[in-house]
Formats: C-alpha cells, sequence, structure tokens
C-alpha cells in the first residue's frame, strides 16, 4: 500500500460537553490519546493532529511523541477549519482522517479504509457511514477549501468522486460530544 498520513482532527472546544473532551480520562490516560494510539497502531507514514480548543493543555498532558501538531486558529467554525489547516503540511497522496474524540476506532477497519483504490474511501458500518475516512491526493483541492461541521460529508455524497464503502462489523464508534455519550462510552468499555 501506498504510504498514508494520518490526521486526528482534535480541535473543537468541546461547548456542548462544557470541559476539554479531548481531555477526559479513559483507559488510565485521555481520550486523545487513545485516539493517537489508533492511529500510531495503523502504520502511517506521518501523524497529524490539528489542536484549538486547549491546545495548552492538551499539549501538557497529552502524549505527542512523533506526531506533528498544527493548531488551528479557526477552530470554532467546525471540522472543516480543522482539514483545510491540515492539508498544506500533509506529505503522502493519501490522508486518512480520524477523529480525536472516537477512541474505539478499530486500527485494522483504519487500514483496510486507508487501502482504498477509489478517491474517497468510508467506514460501512452495521448501523451507517462513519469514520475513519480516506481521501485520496486527487480530493485533496477540495478539502482544502472545506467549512462548516459536516463538510466531509457533503464531499463524500457530492457524487464528484468515486467512493469505496468498506464493510466493518458492528456499530459506528461512539464519537464523544455530550456527557451521556462519554458515559456510554465508559459503560460499552466496561463490558
Amino acid at each position: 500500500m501506498a504510504p498514508v498520513s494520518a490526521l486526528v482532527l482534535a480541535a473543537g472546544g468541546s461547548r456542548r460537553l462544557g470541559e476539554a473532551k479531548q481531555l477526559l480520562p479513559f483507559r488510565g490516560r485521555t481520550l486523545l490519546d487513545a485516539t493517537l494510539d489508533t492511529a500510531r497502531a495503523c502504520g502511517c507514514a506521518e501523524l497529524l493532529v490539528t489542536l484549538g480548543g486547549s491546545a495548552a493543555a492538551i499539549r501538557a498532558t497529552v502524549d505527542l511523541a512523533g506526531v506533528r501538531v498544527i493548531e488551528n486558529p479557526d477552530f470554532g467554525t467546525g471540522c472543516g477549519s480543522s482539514i483545510r489547516s491540515a492539508v498544506p503540511f500533509v506529505t503522502t497522496d493519501r490522508l486518512l482522517l480520524l477523529l480525536g474524540d472516537q477512541p474505539r476506532v478499530r486500527p485494522s477497519d483504519a487500514r483496510r479504509v486507508a487501502a482504498v483504490d477509489t478517491p474517497i474511501g468510508v467506514c460501512r458500518y452495521a448501523d451507517g457511514l462513519g469514520h475513519p475516512f480516506l481521501f485520496q491526493r486527487p480530493v485533496f483541492a477540495e478539502l482544502a477549501g472545506l467549512h462548516g461541521d459536516k463538510a466531509v460529508w457533503k464531499l463524500l455524497h457530492s457524487g464528484r468522486f468515486a467512493v469505496t464503502e468498506v464493510p466493518v462489523d458492528g456499530p459506528v464508534p461512539i464519537d464523544v460530544d455530550t456527557r451521556e455519550d462519554y458515559e456510554r462510552l465508559l459503560g460499552e468499555d466496561r463490558r
């Protein structure tokens, strides 16, 4: 497989949660540490993370060894701004996009989506589509112009690029946006 860059989106301000979700305790460390561990286990050529809200606290707490940190001053405008800020730093032709608040993505599933041949790859879980996504170089110009929170979904469904859906067992992994999401994640992890 061609070299892949992994980008973990972790710049959000956690408005709905009321505290930095990246720093929530999870498996003896933080939520973001767990997601970065997943990204590291994918064997990507480079690992990037976008930070914005709580950047100083994250830098002081999370293990960012081997990670290129990209500060996103526009993080309050949505995920599109984080992707837009990171694209110029991607050195490979394949970009694996992971959410910093979704620690239960399996590295094996991420590797499978990273290997697709089409310009875009996405996981097809039992209950719908979900992260991680893969974007190949022909899509990067579009990624560099994204705006808003659901921008990658609009790009995915635009019909402008061929998309491969990679079948994945189980439901879409929990994405922590609220206290209830976090409690559900902890509950699932205890099982």
